[in-house]
């Protein structure tokens, strides 16, 4: 019996005696591949597999299934999009969706038969266009994401009940998103990419693919590729996530002495003086970019989302080790996945124990990981943006900035959230209020953000 015809075997009507050759038989190439993983690391250090932050999402993890069918599908779809001919997306591409289907051991089927899940690649032709732009390469892209399937898990520390999973180098981030969310990112995705086009430096976050995984028994899991707004090779000192509100916009002390790099909000950028220190020129460019990035927000009807802001101290640099200090502090829940049948579970096993087979070496890994952000001005200082002074001569802070969490439109249930928020609260200060107003309070809470060189020098 060949791999690949065992692997298409209806695992439902397999009888005791073809159940045992088919399990000997994966058992068989699970075996050669490790063989072959073994000698091809030999000389490899363990340490290149380990995460930079949060919880390392290998073999025996409890959401390993999930990450290993989220990197296959992209593993493939994406490959499959990058092979032919570039073109320019049509208008049909925009609403396009391809789907494939998958067995127990990664391997694609033909629609219409029993698999274990699918996987839908959302809009490819315009998501291809869209790392172009953002100068990624495609097969720089899926050695990332997909090299020894190993991501680092993180719980949201919002509301939304998101989690993030970041690649092995901290380059992308997979978050899992709400169908709604899912629904409006495919109605505003035409005016994204014209906007992204015509806006090279833009600050909105950068998404590289929109994504569906459907699990046996029907449940359906969403997700996006997005850029790190954080660089793989800087410490963040400081972190702040600003919307320009103050209600319910603080950190608190306790919580910021239980975790020294916890995500700072407005009240606390208030309170501790914090200013962009941005010299004449770099002030301009980010207030005229950050003007164009809030007007199409507005256009598209999104309020909620906020400005991330990392700091990192030049002089400070590298030396502590605040990745593993996170790694203690990070509680990440697990996404209960369902159970299978109690008779495909040994032969579900087989995706935690074989190995997806490498597909370079760590040695040949991108020398420089983060070589897109040198194409943005506002990552083109050694990754950020570096501060500078009333002359304009650089200072030493490095700061990494992008607009994020632009998915939320101002629909009915954050129309009543306003109406109630406004009958206890100052109306001016909630998060919760029409998107113009949102994006002009935004705005001027940015611009006062930053430090007045002229204001100083009177």
């Amino acid at each position: 019996m060949s791999s690949s015809a065992a692997a298409r075997i209806d695992l439902g009507n397999l009888d005791d005696e073809e159940e045992a050759a088919l399990e000997a038989e994966i058992a068989a190439r699970r075996a050669a591949r490790r063989s072959r993983r073994r000698k091809h690391y030999a000389d490899t250090d363990d340490e290149e597999d380990q995460v930079q932050i949060g919880t390392r999402v290998a073999e025996g993890h409890r959401n390993y299934q999930l990450m290993y069918d989220m990197l296959t599908g992209i593993r493939i779809a994406v490959g499959r999009v990058s092979a032919k001919m570039r073109r320019d997306p049509s208008k049909d591409d925009f609403t396009a969706a391809h789907k494939l289907v998958f067995d127990i051991t990664g391997n694609e089927l033909t629609p219409g038969v029993k698999y274990d899940f699918k996987f839908k690649d959302y809009a490819p032709w315009v998501f291809r266009n869209l790392r172009e732009i953002f100068h990624i390469d495609a097969a720089d892209y899926l050695m990332s994401l997909t090299h020894k399937y190993i991501l680092s898990e993180l719980g949201s520390p919002g509301k939304s009940g998101s989690f993030f999973y970041y690649s092995r180098d901290y380059r992308f981030i997979i978050k899992t998103i709400h169908r709604s969310e899912h629904v409006f990112m495919r109605k505003i995705l035409l005016d994204y990419y014209d906007h992204v086009k015509r806006n090279p430096n833009t600050l909105l976050c950068r998404i590289y693919g929109l994504h569906r995984i459907k699990l046996p028994r029907g449940r359906k899991i969403h997700f996006v590729v997005m850029g790190n707004v954080f660089p793989s090779n800087k410490n963040v000192h400081e972190t702040y996530d600003l919307k320009g509100s103050t209600f319910g916009r603080l950190t608190t002390d306790d919580e910021i002495s239980k975790n020294p790099y916890a995500v700072m909000k407005d009240q606390n950028w208030v309170i501790r003086k914090k200013k962009l220190e941005l010299g004449p020129e770099k002030r301009h460019l980010f207030l005229t970019q950050l003007q164009k990035d809030v007007e199409v927000l507005i256009r598209l009807n999104i309020m909620d989302y906020s400005l991330l802001i990392g700091v990192h101290g030049i002089e400070k640099g590298n030396e502590e080790r605040f990745r593993d200090q996170r790694l203690q502090m990070i509680e990440t829940r697990g996404l209960d996945l369902e159970r299978l049948p109690s008779k495909q579970q040994k032969l579900k096993n087989v995706k935690y124990t074989a190995s997806p087979i490498p597909l370079v070496a760590d040695s040949q890994l991108a020398p420089n990981p983060s070589q897109e952000r040198r194409h943005c001005v506002f990552y083109a200082d050694n990754g950020g943006f570096q501060s500078s002074d009333a002359s304009d001569q650089d200072s030493d802070l490095l700061y990494f900035i992008g607009v994020i969490d632009i998915l939320t439109p101002y629909n009915f249930v954050k129309k009543s959230e306003h109406i109630w928020k406004s009958i206890t609260q100052d109306k001016n200060t909630i998060s919760s209020v029409p998107p113009r107003v949102y994006g002009r309070r935004f705005l001027e809470f940015m611009e006062n953000a930053l430090k007045n060189h002229h204001f100083e020098n009177m």
